[in-house]
This record gives structure tokens, C-alpha cells and sequence, in this order.
């Protein structure tokens, strides 16, 4: 009879055993349901990101994924610890570097009324160079990862509106033009805004 072989898991690293994990969990989740061309409802509701209850949260991240101000901070803080220790194995093993921005990666929800969160990366405003290609990635390669997760509904922040500096009317229409043109599963974006001034900025783009 043959020797059984056994694996000493002292010797495998934490970072290792998170990369076997979460390769695991990509394979099985990435059958969950085939994309579809639909109609995905899009919809501009004035509220707090945090209270949504969907399935997957986008945050509008840093790119240390680490938590910071605004919506990044709300989400840390109302998501609890565990948002945190997933983002530290993210930098740990697959974004040493920070996540670009336009990239998209999830994590638990943790303590929100979500499955998961999705960080992504906005640009910084910069009125001399054309940046608007990375801005609409941010939400194409976030509905690309609440695919490969399942999720049917999805709440968005308007990414990079805030200090970042996107003057918010052709942020919401770079939003609405990189969901309106997304092959997706998802059935349900909400794009939620926070103050009721840029809620009726939002409303006068979709109107227009």
C-alpha cells in the first residue's frame, strides 16, 4: 500500500492559503448564471448608500482599499472590521500596489445590508486630460464583478463626484452611459446620491 502524504498547512503562508481560497470561490461563483442582454432597470434614488438593501454596494474606494472619507469611510465604518481585514489580504496578495483606478474587486459587506462590496477606483478630476474612459470603467468592471459574484441588484455612489472633483452633471452622465451600455446579469442598478442638490442635477441629466 502506498504512503499517504499529508500536507503541513504551518508551511503554507496566509497569503497563500487566501489566493487558494479565493481562486476556489471564483471558479464556483463565475457559474452562477450566465450574462444576459436585458434591460436592466436603472434608477437615481436621493439616500444613504450604506442602507441600501442589495446585493452587492459599490464603493467609491482609494486605491490603498483602506478606507478614507466620504462614501469610502461611511462603508468601512457601518461595514465593520471585516471589510478591512479582507481589503489588508487584497494589498497583501493581489494588489500590492494599490488598486488602479477603473478596477473593480469585492470583499464582504460585513455589517451592511449587503452580500458584498465592491471597490472601485474613480480618477481625479483633471480638466486637461480626458479621463472619462477610466471614470465609466469603474462602473462597467464593477457590474462585470457583481456578475462573476451572482448579484441581481447593485447601488452605486456617483464615483468621483466628490473630491475627486468630477463636476457632477457629466459624472452622472458618464455613469448612465458606461450602465446603459453594459452586457450584465444584473437586474436592478440604483445610482444613489447623497445631497439633494446633485439628486436634482441627476434628474435634470436623465430628463435631458
Amino acid at each position: 500500500m502506498g504512503a499517504v502524504k499529508f500536507i503541513d498547512l504551518a508551511f503554507l503562508s496566509l497569503i497563500g492559503l487566501y489566493a487558494l481560497v479565493r481562486h476556489l470561490r471564483n471558479k464556483r461563483l463565475a457559474l452562477r448564471h450566465p450574462i444576459r442582454r436585458a434591460g436592466t432597470r436603472i434608477e437615481v434614488v436621493l439616500g444613504d448608500i450604506t442602507t441600501q438593501e442589495v446585493d452587492v454596494i459599490v464603493n467609491a474606494a482609494k486605491s490603498s482599499l483602506l478606507g478614507g472619507g466620504g462614501v469610502d469611510g461611511a462603508i468601512h465604518r457601518k461595514g465593520g472590521r471585516a471589510i478591512l481585514d479582507e481589503c489588508y489580504e487584497l494589498r497583501a496578495s493581489l494588489y500590492p500596489g494599490g488598486l488602479p483606478a477603473g478596477k473593480a474587486v469585492s470583499t464582504t459587506a460585513g455589517n451592511l445590508p449587503a452580500e458584498w462590496v465592491v471597490h472601485t477606483v474613480g480618477p481625479v478630476y483633471d480638466p486637461a486630460k480626458d479621463q472619462s474612459d477610466i471614470l465609466r470603467s469603474c462602473y462597467a468592471k464593477s457590474l462585470a464583478e457583481a456578475d462573476r459574484l451572482g448579484a441581481r441588484t447593485v447601488a452605486f455612489p456617483l464615483i468621483s463626484s466628490g473630491v475627486y472633483g468630477w463636476p457632477k452633471d457629466d459624472a452622472v452622465r458618464q455613469a448612465l452611459a458606461a450602465l446603459r451600455a453594459a452586457v450584465t446579469g444584473v437586474e436592478a442598478v440604483l445610482l444613489v446620491i447623497y445631497d439633494r442638490e446633485t439628486y436634482g442635477i441627476a434628474q435634470a441629466v436623465m430628463r435631458g
